[in-house]
């Protein structure tokens, strides 16, 4: 064999096992959705605490607590749906402010019957309008919990339980096993119980200090991958000094497959014929997402406006929209992260707060709806969106409107990452000149045709 063919040889393997071992890596660092850490809320999670008040012939009363600690992402209706395992034989007897999905069978009972026999029991929250004789504090709001940094006071859940066939000392009681929360799909996963130090209530005059028998703690995690495999929205960009717009980037969440009514529902037309037909089909409710047919197929689309430019300021248009037919989002809320957010100066029809998720940095905020006004987004159609303006001042030190420094860098909306459109397709001055140019398509082709000049030298 020829020593050059030899040598030929043992360099396209070479290159090869480099080629593949860069593309795992690559791979390896893309996926990092799947991880429950979310670099804007590293603190972020549900945390269920279980307290023991009072002790039974049988078992024990808990008052079970849900503390949403997320900065930007709530429970919206349908509401949270929360199971468990028991670790020994336990009923539940009683509930207030929730109630089991099912009873299970209770048939060896005779006289009182539980309220639920199930092994593994769901528990969903009352509606509003519950009766006052079912009710606890924090209860009864259909499952619907708000961000923290929205409205602390709504970012809690509570329901009493009454538990039987348990134990009745700190020795002899079992914590529940294989916690699960749906808040209102999947997405979280849920730590095992942890006994900690019993907690402390204080009384209404503040003068008297009261504690549980016993408390655990669950804690919660999010992940968008878990939550849904597709993404849930995407960003468009344009500008007043360029007359391009840039879409969304098309099959962001998806790709069209068909329309509504033609057999696989994956979307339909605004001007679809018969449309509320075919929206909330006749004789039976329909919940199955229904988008509006569109290059990206995101259920919600945001746009970021760069509109006026001001000696001292600088001008942004944020638009909404809705192209969902079957969801209004209620308490909806926006996560931006811009480097001029330490220097906004004005916000018109949103509310806002700046999220300081590390120390010294403050280019992370959250924008949502003001109440009874703009905090219900309503379902696709003319009024399935919102839009505020944002006034920054400028900072001369870091200030451009070159290579797209005035978008956006993430957005969220209700706490799941938005699809980006690459940065290269931004809007650019019309004078800039170091636009790049440079697809990353290039050097991988640049890597094939070297191979097979390579080859052809052989």
């Amino acid at each position: 064999m020829d020593p050059s063919s030899s040598l030929l040889t043992v360099s396209v393997t070479k290159i090869t096992t480099f080629t593949i071992s860069l593309l795992f890596l690559i791979s390896c660092s893309t996926f990092t959705s799947t991880e429950a850490y979310d670099a804007l809320d590293p603190n972020g999670n549900i945390t269920i605490k279980w307290d023991v008040i009072q002790w039974t012939a049988d078992g024990y009363v808990a008052v079970v607590t849900m503390y949403n600690f997320q900065q930007y992402r709530h429970i919206q209706s349908p509401g949270w749906t929360l199971g468990w395992t028991w670790a020994k034989k336990e009923v539940i007897w009683s509930m207030m402010g929730a109630q089991t999905t099912e009873q299970g069978d209770c048939s060896k009972f005779k006289g009182n019957v539980p309220h639920c026999c199930k092994k593994n029991p769901t528990v969903v929250d009352l509606l509003p309008g519950t009766p006052y004789n079912q009710q606890i504090a924090n209860c009864c709001k259909g499952g619907v919990i708000s961000s923290w940094a929205q409205d602390p006071a709504g970012a809690v859940s509570s329901f009493q339980v009454s538990v039987g066939a348990a134990g009745t000392t700190n020795k002899t009681v079992r914590v529940p096993k294989n916690i699960t929360l749906k808040a209102p799909g999947p997405g979280y996963t849920c730590g095992p119980a942890k006994i900690v130090r019993p907690t402390a209530f204080m009384s209404a005059d503040k003068r008297r200090v009261t504690q549980a028998l016993m408390t655990w703690n669950i804690t919660c995690t999010y992940s968008q991958f878990l939550a849904q495999k597709t993404p849930t929205c995407c960003v468009s960009l344009s500008s007043f000094y360029n007359d391009t717009i840039v879409s969304c980037p098309t099959c962001a969440c998806g790709c069209q497959n068909g329309t509504a009514g033609t057999g696989s529902g994956t979307c339909v037309h605004p001007d679809t014929p018969h449309l509320a037909s075919v929206i909330s089909p006749p004789g039976k409710s329909d919940n199955t997402p229904l988008v509006q047919c569109t290059s990206h197929m995101c259920p919600i689309r945001v746009h970021w406006h760069v509109k006026l430019n001001y000696k001292e300021y600088w001008r942004v248009k944020v638009t909404v929209t809705n192209f969902n037919y079957r969801m209004n989002y209620s308490l909806w809320n926006m996560v931006v992260q811009h480097p001029n957010f330490d220097n906004l100066t004005k916000i018109f029809s949103f509310q806002y707060k700046s999220l300081t998720p590390y120390e010294g940095l403050n280019d992370t905020a959250m924008l949502w709806g003001v109440k009874f006004y703009n905090d219900f987004l309503s379902q696709a159609g003319p009024l399935g969106n919102v839009q505020s303006e944002l006034l920054f001042r400028k900072d001369e030190s870091t200030f451009t409107f070159d290579k797209g420094w005035a978008f956006p860098r993430r957005i969220y909306f209700n706490g799941d990452n938005c699809v980006m459109p690459p940065p290269d397709a931004y809007p650019w001055l019309p004078n800039d000149s170091s636009r790049p140019v440079i697809s990353l398509l290039i050097p991988v082709m640049t890597l094939f045709l070297s191979m097979a000049f390579l080859f052809a030298h052989v």
